[in-house]
């Protein structure tokens, strides 16, 4: 081994044996740096190791709430088309030539509204003719049944036969079977003449004219023009398909008294618009076809919704939420608390220790604002609501208690 010597001025210095001869082992050197600067650098490493340990930060602060827990009803979703109870095509019903369009494209007309005027003079002519066809059938009743009146006072002296009364009967029931023909013919040649007016049978929207002034219309004998047409807008339906597995489901809550059938009860639905994010319109039940149709084994059914001002149009697309449960109690978290692990879902609890763990949990629909956790839960779990992106499973975490989310008060839909 080496020895340590005293050198003037203070320094130590190492002495090492000479080498055994053929020896190429060498003693490891400090490269030149004094003794004293590597005690230096050792102690000071160890300050700096202590001041890191001791300013280390504390656990992560994170929100946490416990679950809401209310009764809730669940819902089934499906996508609908909304269409008119009441569509017209509005025809012509004689013949003529359009003398004037009495409507502005597009807007709300009422039953009984003029639409059109199909050039009358024509008709009126013939009405006129029948006119006076049935008073002169009237002036030959009234004459036939003064000529039978007089015959039957002349039989009682014998002054005209049996024969000429027979006759005269016969004559008055004649003259009664033109009159009635008179009248149907003057009653057919009004009608015809109503009919030159186009009139609105119903109330709703109407479409812009087909036919423009001046052009030749069939009537209903010779191929009806089409001059436009007339959907009514409010109330409307909306018809929507229900799979087979929703409709058993039902049927069998029905069954069991769990749930009004729609064939028997207005069940209330709730439908969202294109680009709507909650409900904006509610209505009942009104329909369920006889049989599930062959192709797709769904179930036609179908909605009425009031539409006061008029804001759907037939042919809109929505959706169509309708009850799918009896109520129950259930555990409701926001959709913030929830985070998902490859294919599933979880939230993250913080136990009594303060360490985090995650539950899987299945889901269900919104509710008020807020999911359902079908499983996976407690009431009395703590979850991460705010916070959740600086939670690490099995690490500890500074939590805060939040009040219960009450979430909204009208629901906000299903996940589809």
């Amino acid at each position: 081994m080496g020895t340590l010597t005293l050198r003037p001025g203070g320094m130590l210095a190492a002495k090492h044996p000479a080498s055994a001869p053929g020896s190429s082992r060498r003693l490891p050197r400090c490269g030149g740096a004094p003794i004293g600067l590597l005690f230096a650098l050792a102690l000071a490493g160890c300050d700096e190791k202590a001041q890191s340990q001791a300013a280390a930060p504390p656990p992560p602060p994170v929100t946490v709430a416990q679950p809401v827990k209310r009764t809730v009803t669940d819902w089934d979703e499906f996508t609908g088309r909304f269409e008119a109870i009441e569509e017209v095509q509005v025809r012509a019903r004689v013949g003529g030539f359009v003398n004037s369009v009495e409507f502005k494209d597009g807007a709300i007309v009422h039953a009984g509204d003029l639409l059109y005027i199909i050039d009358p003079r024509p008709f009126e002519a013939v009405a006129s003719q029948a006119q006076g066809q049935l008073d002169d059938a009237r002036a030959k009743a009234e004459l036939a049944k003064r000529e039978l009146d007089r015959g039957l006072n002349l039989v009682q002296t014998s002054a005209v036969s049996v024969q000429v009364v027979d006759q005269r009967r016969q004559a008055l029931q004649a003259a009664y079977a033109a009159e009635t023909q008179a009248e149907g013919a003057l009653k057919a040649a009004q009608l015809n003449v109503e009919f030159a007016h186009v009139l609105a049978p119903i109330t709703g929207r109407v479409s812009r004219h087909l036919v423009t002034p001046g052009n030749l219309v069939q009537g209903a004998e010779s191929g009806a023009t089409l001059l436009t047409s007339i959907v009514s807008l409010d109330p409307i339906y909306i018809y929507f398909d229900v799979d087979e597995a929703t409709y058993q489901r039902n049927s069998k809550l029905w069954f069991e008294g769990r749930r009004p059938s729609s064939r028997d009860t207005a069940n209330p639905v709730q439908v969202t618009l294109t680009g709507e994010t909650k409900p904006s319109h509610e209505g009942t039940m009104d329909f369920l076809d006889n049989r599930l149709d062959v192709s797709t084994a769904t179930l036609r059914s179908r909605a009425i919704i009031p539409n006061k001002d008029l804001s759907i149009l037939p042919g809109q697309f929505g959706r169509v939420r309708i009850i799918g449960s009896s109520p129950y109690e259930a555990l409701l978290l926001p959709d913030a608390a929830i985070a998902t692990d490859q294919s599933r879902k979880i939230v993250f609890v913080v136990k009594s220790d303060n360490t985090v763990e995650a539950k899987p949990v299945v889901l269900g629909p919104l509710d008020g604002g807020l999911r359902v956790i079908r499983e996976g839960l407690k009431a009395e779990d703590h979850v991460i609501v705010e916070g959740i992106q600086r939670a690490r499973i099995g690490a500890k975490v500074t939590p805060k208690m939040a009040q219960a989310p009450a979430g909204d008060k009208k629901p906000a839909g299903t996940e589809p």
